[in-house]
């Protein structure tokens, strides 16, 4: 039996519940792992709510990235074996495989190597952040040197990681924030130019920024009206690539009003769920990391035991920059 967490209503932090549960043997493409650590993310407060879009199954897990260590391999997994360090990419449905627990059944096709040295929460942070962006700007898109690229909502995990992939391909990140109160630290972060969305006007400072030309490439997270004033600000035929939906509203397809600009809905799971495009993914991000140039940004720590505590946060305006992440902590046994 391990600790699991689980809601078997929708609702608020407070409807996840512990439970003691069997952990069944791993299947055909499965392994077992012991988790050490998992991400939070928005998708998962969703999937709480019943907002996110697939609707969970209750009594329901949670969970997409963690990292631990392989404890059980089932039938046909070549490349894994009991022992190695692993990450867990978001490649499934959380219906099917929830890791928030002590143990976990996973998708073999849903890890990859953790890094050697590498401990388990940043192992747990990074993978989600850098694979999203990657699809985005690399697979979707070719950002150039020189590129001028928006980054929306750029102090949560992917806005970070984001920041760094783009300086990393030797194009200029504009960030954008609600307010000036983040202004110093995504400065510090790399942006080479910050925007207060609630205090500048978004089309004026871009063109701005970027000499009356435009951006080249918007990666938004926050989608709804604010991109027609992205589409008014970018370069001729720029490309709006929208990966999320902070702002909750219908998100309109700019019309004649604007200049020749691309738009594309994009999602992570184009890219874990393509095994070419997940592998190319793995060694940019592995090289990022040798290089240097990739350091991801661990936002808070919580314990297991805290879950009401981080969800409630991970959903609040108290965020700083980067991902929380969960540590699991074991009860020792024997004396």
């Amino acid at each position: 039996m391990v600790r699991t967490i689980r809601f078997h209503e929708l609702g608020g932090p407070e409807v996840l519940r512990y439970e003691d549960l069997p952990v069944r043997s791993p299947g055909s493409g499965e392994v077992r792992m012991r988790v050490d650590a998992f991400g939070l993310n928005r998708a998962e407060v969703n999937f709480r709510r019943g907002t996110y879009i697939e609707d969970p199954v209750l009594p329901a897990g949670l969970g997409y990235e963690a990292s631990g260590e392989i404890l059980e391999v089932g039938p046909d997994v070549p490349r894994w074996a009991v022992g190695d360090a692993v990450s867990v990419v978001p490649a499934f449905s959380q219906n099917d495989y929830p890791i928030y627990a002590e143990e976990a059944i996973v998708p073999a096709a849903a890890l990859v190597g953790r890094p050697e040295g590498m401990d388990a929460v940043t192992g747990a942070a990074i993978w989600m952040p850098y694979v999203t962006v990657y699809g985005a700007l690399q697979e979707v898109v070719r950002v150039r040197p020189g590129d001028h690229v928006v980054i929306t909502a750029a102090t949560n995990s992917v806005g970070m990681a984001a920041i760094q992939v783009v300086r990393h391909l030797g194009a200029i990140p504009i960030a954008t924030t609600r307010t000036a109160a983040k202004h110093d630290a995504l400065r510090e972060a790399g942006a080479a130019v910050v925007i207060a969305t609630d205090e500048q006007d978004l089309t004026e400072a871009i063109l701005a920024a970027t000499g009356g030309r435009g951006a080249e490439v918007a990666f938004d997270a926050v989608a709804g009206p604010q991109v027609e004033q992205l589409a008014r600000a970018m370069a001729p035929n720029g490309t709006i690539i929208v990966h999320g939906n902070l702002s909750g509203q219908p998100t309109p397809f700019p019309g004649n009003r604007f200049g020749p600009v691309w738009m594309r809905r994009y999602t992570l799971f184009e890219i874990t769920k393509d095994p070419a495009e997940l592998r190319r993914a793995e060694h940019f991000v592995r090289a990022g990391l040798e290089a240097g140039t990739f350091a991801p940004v661990i936002d808070r720590v919580f314990d297991f035991d805290d879950i009401v505590a981080a969800h409630t946060y991970v959903d609040s305006d108290e965020r700083r920059l980067g991902k929380p992440v969960v540590r699991v902590r074991r009860a020792r046994s024997g004396p």
